[in-house]
């Protein structure tokens, strides 16, 4: 698509996935809960299965002409050209995730993939069902060898389950994680603020004074039941580094890790 602001384009209520490329621009994508912007030569990847999700120009883009591919998933379509199994990126995880979008940084690989597919618009006669088929494989193969290969399968894999997830499954399935309060709300689908706001209503605390306060306990247990080293037992429990959950742990329970360790309490 060639797009001159201003434009909106709204995503239909259609059982499919879209990944969406910038080739040349700017662009803002908004959902109900919260929007980023997406530069020259980074992508989008969502399923289009909820409402409420449009693309626009951005503010700092008014005047200039841009340029987007979009390659859209229809589940029909995957199961017949995977007539005998579907490959893991299309299969449900355990992931315990809601996610909708995610944002893709500059890839090589996906940039030389744009190139060629370009030259099949260009030459409409040469795109056979073939070709296409081995193209729309090919992305799906390059997508998931990227960074974000966790958060695509859990996107992709929604054209096939109708699992969803509470809110509480996923905190609770992500409290020893390495990841931050930014990164639960969008396993949630939702801003950071109104995560937030539901965290306050279910938990009654913060999201950081929950989360730790659980690491900890987990981490108090490990040390009176197991003999691992200090160190690993603040990496399972969801800490980065040992100073830190030092800190933390004395904070709380007013003993260091090693001295409650060797008090057995």
């Amino acid at each position: 698509m060639i797009i001159k602001p201003p434009f909106k384009y709204d995503f239909p209520v259609e059982e499919r996935a879209c990944f969406l490329y910038v080739m040349k621009g700017k662009i803002l994508y908004e959902s109900d809960n919260y929007n980023f912007s997406i530069n020259t030569n980074h992508s989008l990847l969502l399923n289009c299965i909820n409402s409420g999700k449009q693309i626009h120009e951005s503010n700092d883009n008014l005047n200039e002409e841009g340029e987007v591919v979009i390659v859209t998933f229809h589940p029909d379509i995957l199961k017949k050209i995977y007539d005998r199994e579907l490959p893991l990126v299309l299969q449900p995880s355990n992931n315990a995730s809601n996610q909708s979008s995610e944002k893709i940084n500059n890839d090589f690989l996906i940039q030389k993939y744009i190139e060629g597919l370009l030259f099949y618009f260009e030459n409409p006669s040469l795109a056979n069902d073939e070709i296409l088929i081995l193209k729309l494989k090919e992305i799906i193969l390059l997508l998931s060898q990227t960074q974000n290969a966790t958060t695509i399968q859990v996107i992709l894999s929604q054209l096939f389950s109708s699992t969803t997830y509470t809110f509480k499954q996923i905190i609770e399935a992500n409290l020893f994680s390495h990841i931050n309060v930014e990164d639960l709300a969008q396993k949630t689908n939702l801003s950071v603020s109104s995560f937030k706001r539901e965290f306050k209503k279910l938990y009654n605390d913060s999201p950081a004074n929950y989360i730790k306060s659980k690491r900890l306990e987990k981490a108090a247990d490990m040390l009176l039941l197991s003999t691992e080293r200090i160190s690993d037992i603040a990496m399972d429990c969801g800490f980065n580094d040992l100073a830190n959950f030092t800190k933390s742990f004395h904070d709380k329970y007013e003993i260091t890790p090693t001295n409650y360790r060797l008090n057995g309490k």
